[in-house]
């Protein structure tokens, strides 16, 4: 699989997009203004975002998009690994899969911000959320629940889809507050910051999915 096609931008547009995404993360985007971001970025120019963006609203559209498709190609990348060894074979291990392509590999300086921004624009903004995903950026998502689904044929497809929606609820406020604890520098968080977490993260998220029915 390639990677995905991001919009190539200058070093100063990418850099403040970054610094957008961490405000975003921490203030939610009413809270943050266009001249907060030129200033946090370092830019005189307090009309940087529309020069580079437009507007503030096509900047969110952009995280949005960038974040979502590194997510999905390395959940579909991952899944065709796992396809090729005949797997995934538990349901612990697909939802592992999940958890673990669900982080920046790469992240900023300050770490990572995306679950933390795409969560709370979910509960304030999930219309512009919705429409700037246009229903793409989720095959990997999908593949993801397909494998559970067939992991798990002792149990109703309907009971099966509800767990679902519940555990992804679950993964990205469960991502969200880890990337809030690893952002305060103030202090080690020895658990948080942890791989082994990572594995009781989808330890706990996988039993939500295979507890038995009353």
């Amino acid at each position: 699989m390639t990677e995905p096609a991001l919009h190539v931008r200058s070093d100063a547009a990418e850099h403040l997009k970054a610094v957008a995404l961490k405000l975003f993360a921490e203030r939610g985007i009413d809270g943050v203004t266009v001249r907060q971001i030129a200033e946090a970025a370092g830019q005189k120019n307090h009309a940087a975002v529309g020069y580079h963006f437009g507007s503030k609203e096509d900047l969110v559209r952009e995280l949005i998009v960038d974040g979502a498709r590194l997510i999905d190609y390395q959940r579909n990348r991952w899944l065709d690994a796992a396809e090729a060894n005949g797997g995934p074979q538990t349901v612990l291990e697909a939802v592992e899969g999940l958890v673990r392509t669900s982080l920046n590999p790469d992240p900023p300086e300050w770490g990572e911000c995306y679950n933390r921004f795409v969560v709370m624009l979910g509960l304030t903004h999930r219309a512009l959320l919705m429409d700037a995903l246009e229903g793409r950026w989720n095959s990997g998502y999908l593949r993801c629940f397909e494998h559970i689904r067939r992991l798990m044929p002792g149990l109703p497809r309907k009971l099966v889809n509800q767990r679902l929606l519940f555990m992804g609820a679950a993964l990205g406020g469960i991502l969200a507050g880890r990337e809030s604890e690893l952002a305060d520098r103030s202090r080690p968080h020895p658990m948080w910051s942890s791989d082994s977490t990572l594995h009781e993260i989808s330890r706990s998220l996988a039993a939500m999915i295979e507890i038995p029915e009353e």
